[in-house]
C-alpha cells in the first residue's frame, strides 16, 4: 500500500517504559529510523520488648534526622544532617536508650546489606516488626512504638522490598495521628513518613506529613530556622511532582532566602536548593530562570573548589541543559564536553556512574540532533564499552545502549551494524527476563523495524506478531503498545501482500485505540483514515468509504488551516 507507515510511529512512541530503558535517547524512538509520519506523655521504654536476639544482631536502628539520608542517599540527600545541624534536646533523654538501640539496629540493617546479606536484613526488621505490632495490638501506640515504625520502613526501603513498606506506614499514620504536636522527635518521623511516601508516588500523603512538620519545627524553634529547610525542600519535590510547581518554587526560594541570611550567598549549603529550582524551572519551561541559578551554583563550586573540581562539572552539566533548552546548541554540546572532561580528569565520579551515563547520553542525543552523528555514535559507543567493562558483557544495563547506538546507525542506514547490536540486546533480555516479559518487547519490536529495511519481511513479521502476543498478554488488547505493535504489523504485512480483508481489520483496532487515547479528530487518527479508506476502496466498500472519506476531508481540512495559519 502506498504511503504505509512502519511504525513504531509517533501516534505510539509515549508508551516506551523509562523503568526498563532509562537512559535510551528520544531520538531512538523508531519515528526517526523509519522516515515516516507516523502520645503525648512520654511512654516507659520497654527493653525487652525492643531486643530481640538474631543470630548475634538485635532489635537496632536510626532514629536521628539523618536516616534518610545515610540510608537511601548516602547522607547527601534532603534529610541529611548536611543542612540540620540538628542535635537530641537535653530534655529527651527518657528515650535516649531507645534511640541508642535504634541506631545500633539501623547500622546493622546496613552492613548485613554491605555484605550482601539482604535476607538476614529482612529477618531482622520482621522480627521487630512483629514485636511492635504485639504492642500495639495490646494498646500501646506511642512515640516509641512510631520510632521503631519508622526505623522499620526505612530498613525495607534499603532492602528494596518497597511492597511493605505501605503497610507500615499506615500503621505509622494511625499512630502519629493521635500523637500530640509536642511528642518527643515527632517532627524527625514525619519527615521520614514524608520522603517514603514520596518514594511510593503518594504525593498528597507526603505533603501532608512534611506539611505538619514543619508546623511543629516553626512553633519549636521559628520561621526563621534553618532547620525548616530538610522538611522544605521535601516540600517543595513533592509539589514539583504532582504539578503544582508555582507553590515548589515559592518553597525554593523561601530555602534559600534562609540559608543565605544565616550562612551567606555563597555557601555551599545553597548548591542543593539552587540545582532543585533550576531543575524545575527547566522543567516549566523557564530556561532562562534556571540559567540564573545554575550559574550561582558554578560560581559557588568554583570559588570554594576551583575550576577542576568535579562538581564544576556537574554544574556545567546543569547549565548544558538550559543551553539545548534554549535552542543554543554548539554552547550546549561544549559545555557537555568541558564538563565531562572535568569530571574524567578529577575522578570524581567512577566512569560507569549513572550521573556520567547520563551525561554522555545527553551530549550524544544532541549532537545527533545538531547533525553531528558521526561523533554522536562515538560517544554511544564509549557508553557501551564502559558498561561492558565495568559490568560485564552480558548485564542487562547494556540493552540501553545497544538500543541507543542500534537507532543511531539505522539513521545513517547502517542496519546491518544496527541488526548486530539488536539481536545481542534481545538475548540479554531474554536470559534475564524470560520470553514472556513485556520488557523484551521493545529491543524485538525495534528489530523487526531494523529486518523490515533490511527487506527481511518474514523474520520481522514474525517478531512483530510475538511483540503483538506479548503486549496484549501484558497490558491488554486494546492499550498503546499494542496499537505500536499493530501499526508495525500492517506494513509489514502490507508489503507481503496478505489479504486486505485482515489488514483493514487490525486498521480498525489501531482506529479504535488512537480514538480512545488521543481523541477522535486527532493527527493519528488523520493517518490512519486515510489508509482505512484506501482499503475500502480497494475492497469496493464504497457506502463505508463515503462516510469515512468525508470525516477524512473535515480532518484534512482542519489540518491544513492549522498549517496555513
Amino acid at each position: 500500500m502506498k504511503g504505509s507507515c512502519l511504525l513504531p510511529s509517533h501516534s505510539f512512541t509515549g508508551i516506551r517504559t523509562s523503568k526498563e530503558f532509562p537512559h535510551i535517547l528520544s531520538l531512538c524512538y523508531l519515528k526517526s529510523i523509519t522516515g515516516f509520519s507516523v502520645c503525648n506523655q512520654r511512654q516507659k521504654y520497654n527493653e525487652k520488648l525492643y531486643i530481640i536476639p538474631i543470630r548475634t544482631a538485635c532489635v537496632r536502628v536510626c532514629f536521628s534526622r539523618s536516616s534518610v539520608g545515610s540510608l537511601e542517599c548516602g547522607g547527601t540527600g534532603p534529610h541529611s544532617d548536611s543542612y540540620s545541624g540538628i542535635s537530641a534536646p537535653n530534655d529527651l533523654q527518657s528515650i535516649g536508650s531507645l534511640e541508642r538501640e535504634l541506631e545500633e539496629l539501623f547500622d546493622e540493617v546496613k552492613r548485613m546489606i554491605r555484605m550482601g546479606n539482604k535476607n538476614d536484613a529482612k529477618d531482622l526488621l520482621t522480627a521487630n516488626y512483629e514485636a511492635v505490632k504485639e504492642s500495639m495490638n495490646a494498646g500501646t501506640k506511642g512515640i516509641e512504638e512510631a520510632a521503631i515504625l519508622d526505623v522499620i520502613a526505612l530498613g525495607y526501603m534499603a532492602v528494596g522490598d518497597l511492597k511493605f513498606v505501605g503497610s507500615l506506614l499506615d500503621m505509622m499514620k494511625e499512630v502519629v495521628d493521635n500523637l500530640k504536636d509536642d511528642a518527643p522527635r515527632l517532627d524527625s518521623i514525619l519527615m521520614h513518613m514524608g520522603s517514603m511516601y514520596a518514594t511510593l508516588n503518594m504525593f498528597e500523603k507526603s505533603l501532608d506529613t512534611y506539611q505538619r512538620a514543619v508546623y511543629i519545627m516553626e512553633r519549636t524553634y521559628g520561621k526563621d530556622s534553618t532547620l525548616l529547610v530538610t522538611p522544605c525542600l521535601g516540600m517543595a519535590k513533592v509539589l514539583g511532582s504532582f504539578g503544582k510547581a508555582t507553590k515548589a518554587v515559592e518553597i525554593y526560594q523561601r530555602v534559600v532566602t534562609l540559608l543565605e541570611s544565616s550562612r551567606g550567598s555563597q555557601s555551599k549549603d545553597l548548591v542543593v536548593p539552587l540545582l532543585s529550582l533550576g531543575n524545575l524551572l527547566l522543567k516549566e519551561g523557564r530556561p532562562n530562570d534556571a540559567e540564573t541559578h545554575f550559574t550561582r551554583v558554578l560560581d559557588i563550586h568554583t570559588k570554594l573548589y576551583g575550576q577542576n573540581d568535579g562538581r564544576i562539572g556537574m554544574a556545567m552539566s546543569s547549565l548544558a541543559r538550559v543551553k539545548s533548552a534554549q535552542g543554543k546548541s554548539d554552547e550546549a554540546i561544549q559545555l557537555f564536553r568541558r564538563a565531562i572532561q572535568v569530571m574524567k580528569d578529577s575522578n570524581y565520579l567512577s566512569p560507569d556512574d549513572s550521573i556520567m551515563e547520563k551525561m554522555r547520553v545527553d551530549l550524544a542525543e544532541l549532537l545527533h540532533v545538531a547533525g553531528r552523528g558521526q561523533e554522536g555514535r562515538e560517544l554511544l559507543e564509549e557508553c557501551l564499552w564502559i558498561t561492558e567493562r565495568h559490568r560485564g558483557k552480558e548485564h542487562p544495563s547494556l540493552v540501553t545502549h545497544m538500543i541507543n547506538l542500534a537507532t543511531s546507525y539505522s539513521r545513517s542506514k547502517n542496519y546491518a551494524d544496527a541488526e548486530h547490536l539488536l539481536r545481542r540486546s534481545l538475548q540479554i533480555m531474554i536470559k534475564h527476563k524470560g520470553t514472556d516479559d513485556q520488557s523484551i518487547s521493545f529491543p524485538m519490536l525495534h528489530l523487526a523495524v531494523t529486518l523490515y529495511h533490511l527487506k527481511n519481511d518474514e523474520e520481522a513479521e514474525k517478531l512483530a506478531q510475538e511483540v503483538l502476543r506479548i503486549r496484549e498478554k501484558a497490558f491488554g488488547k486494546n492499550s498503546l503498545p499494542v496499537g505500536e505493535a499493530l501499526d508495525c504489523l500492517v506494513s509489514i504485512q502490507t508489503r507481503l501482500g496478505k489479504d486486505d480483508r485482515e489488514l483493514l481489520e487490525l486498521l480498525r483496532r489501531i482506529l479504535n485505540i488512537q480514538e480512545r487515547e488521543f481523541g477522535y479528530e486527532s493527527e493519528e487518527v488523520l493517518v490512519t483514515l486515510k489508509k482505512i479508506v484506501y482499503y475500502l476502496d480497494k475492497l469496493g466498500k464504497k457506502d463505508e468509504k463515503l462516510t469515512l472519506h468525508r470525516r477524512l476531508s473535515v480532518l484534512r481540512k482542519k489540518y491544513n488551516q492549522m498549517v496555513n495559519y
